[in-house]
């Protein structure tokens, strides 16, 4: 199972009002690049470059999350955010090698495209022509990207 990381600005910008998960456009992204965790930008987050019809790169790329619980409070005081599978198909030529897969929202302008978390595969993966590439959060559909306390 991947390891799940959070980039260190997600939380400031979360208490400044950036990240809206109910109404804001959050993307998942491929990188072959280790994400540090005090990246704030998709920019800086070596997003792979566009690969066919199968993957789209650089600034406004990646593949849109479906978020069918933005906020789901519980009575103990938490909030969960949870998102349908992602699946990326390689169509017309060969997506990566990639090792790593984050979220960023699409939707924020300050700064852009902020970076939420990102996942270790923990080793480099290829799509070939037709291969596809599955990610469940929490291993189901829709399954939780975090609890927050």
């Amino acid at each position: 199972m991947p390891t799940a990381f959070k980039y260190n600005d997600y939380v400031i910008q979360k208490n400044k009002g950036v990240h809206n998960w109910s109404s804001h456009t959050f993307k998942l992204f491929l990188s072959a690049t280790l994400p540090l965790a005090t990246h704030t930008m998709l920019s800086q987050a070596a997003q792979l470059a566009t690969s066919g019809t199968g993957y789209t790169g650089g600034a406004g790329g990646g593949v849109a999350l479906v978020i069918p619980l933005a906020v789901q409070e519980s009575p103990a005081g938490t909030a969960l955010v949870a998102a349908n599978q992602v699946v990326i198909t390689a169509a017309g030529a060969a997506i990566g090698p990639f090792r790593y897969y984050g979220i960023y929202n699409d939707s924020a302008t300050s700064p852009a495209d902020a970076l939420v978390m990102w996942w270790d595969h923990g080793s480099n993966v290829t799509l070939n022509d037709g291969d596809s590439f599955t990610v469940k959060f929490n291993n189901t559909t829709p399954g939780t990207i975090f609890t927050d306390a």
